[in-house]
């Protein structure tokens, strides 16, 4: 199993700048790939952006110019800085992790946390 701890979030001015964090922790053998999806009220939940175990990130292309996903020094962590916010940023933020455990591959997703951009 893994468990994910998210921190950030909150409420911001259009324009503002907010940084997201995830740490898995948990018995698994190796994270294949970290990222956030969002869902806002009435939309389906999409993919924010990843990070694969060599690097590699993929983004929304909403977000691209604005948002950069990174390892944290602990590779277990992963932190999204988001800048330039809109309000259509609005929504719940989930950390996303695919990882190997003794059972085989599954994903995991943490709690959740709200951000909201105020225009």
């Amino acid at each position: 199993q893994v468990q994910l701890q998210e921190s950030g979030g909150g409420l911001v001015q259009a324009g503002g700048s907010l940084r997201l964090s995830c740490a898995a922790s948990g018995s698994f053998a190796r994270i294949e790939i970290m990222a956030w999806e969002r869902e806002a009220p009435e939309k389906e939940r999409e993919l924010v952006a990843s990070i694969t175990n060599d690097g590699t990130t993929n983004y929304a292309d909403s977000v691209k110019g604005r948002f950069a996903i990174s390892r944290g020094n602990d590779t277990n962590t992963i932190d999204l800085e988001m800048n330039g916010l809109k309000p259509e940023d609005t929504a719940v933020y989930f950390c996303n992790v695919g990882a190997y455990t003794k059972a085989g591959f599954y994903d995991f997703w943490g709690q959740g946390t709200q951000v909201t951009v105020a225009s």
